[in-house]
Order: C-alpha cells, then structure tokens, then sequence
C-alpha cells in the first residue's frame, strides 16, 4: 500500500496541531475564567470579554498563528465555550436546509435540494455527545442511556432530533431541520414558484374567513413553513393557542400562547401529551387552536375543538395525498382506544374540516403546493372532497429537478359565501378552468 502523498500527511498533521492547540486553550480558558464575575455579564459583552482572554492564549501558547489561523481559532474556542461546537458552522452556512450527523466523523447537509458530504467533525463521539447534552439541557430534555432518543428545539428554532448508542451502533446521530431566525415570507415562497397568487388569494381568505385547515405533505415537503406562512393572515386581534412536540412554529401575532409537550422524568412520570394540551386549551379562551402536527390521539380532539367553536384552527400531517390525510387521520383516530365506528369517524372529520392544502417535495428538491381541496359532505360512508387548484407536473430537467404547472379545475367552492360573509372578495374569474400564470 502507497503512503499518503506528503502534501496531504502534512495537510492532517497540521489539522491534529490545530486540534490540539484549540482542545489546551479552550482548557486553559475554562481555568482561566472567575464564574463570580462574568454571571453579571450578559450576551455580546460576555463574548467580547471571553474573547479578549482566548486572543491573549493565543498569542501566548502559538504566536506563529497566521491571521487567519488565529480568528478561526479564536471562533472555534469561543463556539466550543458558548456555542454547538462544529454544529456552529454548519447552522451559520447559508443555504443548509437539513443538517445529518451519523457518528462524530461522517456528517452531511442537504444544500439546494441535493445531500452531500461535510468537511465538518467532531473529535469524537464522546465531543459529540457533549454537544448533544448542552443543546437539550437548555430545552429542559434529557437523553442518556434510559433515555436515548429526543425531539429538541435550537434557539433560533430549528428543530433537532437526536438518538444515542446503545440504539444508534456508529455513534450519536443527529438530525437537524434548520429554520432561520428571519421566517420565509410570502413573497419568498412565491419566487420560488411554491404556488400562484391566485392560490394564495383563496387561502389568505380561506383563514380571514376561519375555515378549518389541514396541511398535508412528506417529510421536509414545506409544511411547516407553509403553516407559518398562512399564519400571517390570521387577524391580530384573535387569541391563538399552539401546541407542538418540539417548538418550532414562529407565528407573527402578539397574541399568542406557545404550549410544548413534555417527555417522562427519569422515573417515569410526569409526561405532558398533547392530548393533555389540546384538552387544557380548551378552557383557555383560544379563537383558534393550532396543533403543529397531528400524530396520535389528540387528533380526535383536534377535530372535536373544530367542531365546537374553534373555528380557523389549523394542524398539519404526514400524508401523500389529501385522500391519504383523511385515511391517516382515521387511524390516528382509532389509535387512542377510542370505540368510534368508522362511519362517525368520518362524519366527525366530514363536518370539522373545511380544506386540505397539500404540500410536496418533487425530484430534485422543489417544494410545491400540489393540492388546494375541499371537504363537502359525506355520501353513504365516504367523504366527498374536490380539487380546486393542483399541480401537474410535466418531466425532468436537465438538473434532475421536476417541473410542471399549477391549474385551477373550474370548481366554485361551496365555501364561498362563508368569505364573502367575512368581507372577503375574490375576482369572478379566479376558479375559471385555465392554466394558472398565463
């Protein structure tokens, strides 16, 4: 077997000084440091004092440090001593969306739609776990051997969910859906052709009127952003009630109460479900409820708070279709014990929801609001639903990434009068049968 060429020997030789020196001075800094004096001190005025320390060691442990070496040291110890470590880097560079970490060496990202490899490690799995332990003790989370999987939120709400050995056999695995700290608006999701102006009239009108909305889609399809967008419509002077596993909603109204569910304690108990939540929320005066995903049981009193009141509530799923959203939702249902027959299953999500919007991931990455539908009625045992816009997709560009166009079916919902009741006013011709943006 060849040896490694000497460029490259010397290129991982400097990168284990570089470690080293980083692992002596973020050492000799936590020696260094009087916790008396700096607990007085808060945010950038703590950094910048830390930060006059660390340059001192710098200067004193390695003064051959080119500029440039120097301030990537000095930013590295200070993200090891505030901060996530490497995951710093990774959550600062634009254009991540999903951040995958499978043990303390293999890391990947998926940028513009597409999942490659990072340069970015961990010194080892025990570093990593160190990470892990600062980024959920800060969400009042644990994970530990008893404990080895969790949902957690990072501060600027991306969301994270970690699993630990012995269930994860290459190390600590880490899964981070990132969200920036500036939420997509409307108009960005607009430019990016997730959907037409003329579906978004229906919907801005569709939440003013208080029509009770289900978001559907896959993994990573856009729901969530979707949910925060329609939000926006949502009048100021309503009470919203949130509840969610891992906070991650970033609504824009004032008025606005933000419930998080809660794990067992180390014994066992204590657990919060969001079951418990939803029914809790009911004696809280909300205008609307609002359930970032709807996974188990308290899917029936999700459709039972639409039903009672709560009108202009919202939730999302995980579904392929809007017809798979009701059948998901039906087995949710079920999966609470409740003795229901199907038929009043289906009556009940029949009369509670209103709309389903679909959204999807296509092939190389474009995220697309695939279906606008209406729930009617129920006729026998089935619940009748129409398309009002949708997505049709056409093939595959040269880049691997689907395209297609957004048409509307030529169906006249039988919401309407509920949005004009509401003072909502859409142009006659917005559900003429056509192809939309043309």
């Amino acid at each position: 077997m060849a040896p490694p060429p000497l460029s490259r020997l010397k290129k991982e030789t400097s990168q284990d000084d570089f470690e080293t020196l980083k692992q002596l001075i973020h050492g000799k800094l936590v020696d260094k440091l009087d916790l008396n004096k700096l607990g007085d001190l808060q945010g950038d005025t703590l950094r910048r004092e830390i930060r006059l320390v660390v340059e001192h060691l710098c200067d004193t442990e390695n003064p051959l440090l080119n500029r440039a070496e120097r301030e990537r040291l000095i930013e590295e110890v200070l993200d090891e001593t505030f901060g996530f470590g490497p995951l710093e880097i990774l959550m600062k560079e634009e254009g991540v969306a999903d951040i995958m970490i499978n043990g303390p060496k293999n890391v990947f990202v998926e940028k513009d739609g597409r999942i490659q490899k990072s340069p970015v490690t961990f010194r080892d799995n025990d570093h990593l776990l160190q990470i892990l332990d600062r980024i959920v003790s800060r969400v009042g989370r644990r994970i530990d051997e008893t404990s080895p999987m969790c949902d957690a939120r990072l501060p600027d709400g991306s969301r994270l969910n970690a699993i630990i050995p012995p269930l994860a056999l290459d190390g600590a695995s880490l899964t981070i859906r990132k969200f920036g700290a500036k939420p997509l608006a409307l108009e960005d999701l607009l430019n990016f052709g997730a959907f037409t102006p003329e579906m978004v009239m229906l919907l801005e009108g569709a939440i003013k009127a208080r029509l009770n909305t289900i978001i559907s889609g896959g993994t990573g399809s856009g729901k969530t952003t979707l949910l925060n967008t329609l939000s926006s419509f949502i009048q100021s002077d309503q009470r919203v009630i949130t509840i969610e596993d891992a906070a991650e909603l970033q609504l824009q109204q004032d008025h606005v109460l933000r419930l998080e569910t809660r794990p067992p304690n180390i014994e066992g108990k204590g657990k919060i479900s969001a079951t418990d939540l939803v029914k809790n929320a009911l004696r809280m005066r909300p205008d609307r409820i609002i359930i970032g995903e709807c996974r188990g049981p308290e899917t029936l009193d999700m459709l039972q708070a639409m039903n009672t009141g709560h009108e202009g509530s919202m939730t999302t799923v995980h579904s392929n279709n809007p017809r798979d959203a009701v059948s998901r939702i039906e087995t949710m249902v079920t999966m609470g014990g409740t003795e229901l027959p199907l038929k009043a299953i289906r009556h009940q999500f029949a009369s509670a929801v209103d709309l389903i919007i679909q959204s999807s991931r296509l092939q190389g990455g474009p995220r697309k609001l695939t279906y606008v539908t209406e729930v009617l009625n129920m006729e026998q045992d089935t619940i009748i639903m129409q398309d009002i816009f949708r997505f049709m997709q056409d093939g595959i560009d040269e880049d691997g990434r689907a395209f297609g166009h957004f048409e509307s079916t030529g169906v006249r919902p039988s919401f309407m009068p509920r949005l004009e009741a509401a003072g909502v006013k859409l142009p006659t011709n917005l559900f003429a049968a056509r192809t939309l943006g043309q």
